[in-house]
């Protein structure tokens, strides 16, 4: 236990309000970052719907295809088509901080059937699975910020626990503890010096 002495009473206070502080600083935080990954849950909840919905649409004209051109033929043409697709990390603002995110560049779709070959089932299929992978780009870029903000939150609330239960306890504690032996002391100094008053006007009498 801390010395009892009024220097650590006013390190303890000190440190008191300061820690009282950074809860309520910490409490705002989690807040807004709670606040912010409920809407990137949003974003992603409606993106998982369109991506059900392009799905539906995009496997049926998939079997579409195979039945017009036939597998051996859709192979044939799919290797004749090359995509340079690039992912690279980006640095994403969101509740007020820097998280790094996903950012995935889609080429533009470039239908490379010759009029002989050409069917216009392949375009379309190409069209539809263009369209699912920019849905599934979307959504993978948003899960990657609303992982990172629950990471934070997590953190942040650990944070917010450990002043709770902890640190402003303790703190508070020792301030009690310290105020009390102090107040303790100061009234046996009093009642001291005023047993030395009585006994020196007795010894005056």
């Amino acid at each position: 236990m801390i010395a009892p002495t009024k220097s650590n009473l006013l390190k303890v206070r000190e440190r008191l309000t300061l820690a009282r502080e950074g809860y309520d600083l910490l409490e705002q935080k989690r807040e807004i970052l709670v606040s912010e990954l409920m809407r990137k849950v949003e974003l992603v909840k409606i993106l998982e719907k369109d991506l059900d919905k392009r799905v539906e649409t995009a496997y049926p004209c998939l079997k579409r295809m195979l039945v017009v051109v036939g597998r051996e033929r859709a192979n044939n043409l799919a290797e004749n088509i090359n995509y340079r697709f690039e992912t690279r990390e980006k640095i994403v603002i969101s509740a007020g901080m820097k998280l790094p995110g996903l950012d995935v560049q889609i080429p533009a779709v470039d239908l490379k059937y010759s009029p002989v070959n050409s069917f216009a089932e392949c375009d379309e299929t190409v069209l539809e699975f263009f369209e699912l992978l920019k849905i599934c780009t979307e959504l993978a870029a948003i899960r990657t910020i609303a992982w990172r903000l629950a990471r934070e939150v997590r953190r942040t609330q650990r944070r917010v626990n450990a002043l709770e239960k902890m640190v402003i306890p303790a703190a508070v504690e020792t301030k009690t503890y310290i105020e009390s032996v102090l107040e303790e002391c100061e009234r046996e100094s009093f009642f001291s010096s005023k047993l030395l008053k009585k006994k020196g006007v007795s010894g005056i009498l």
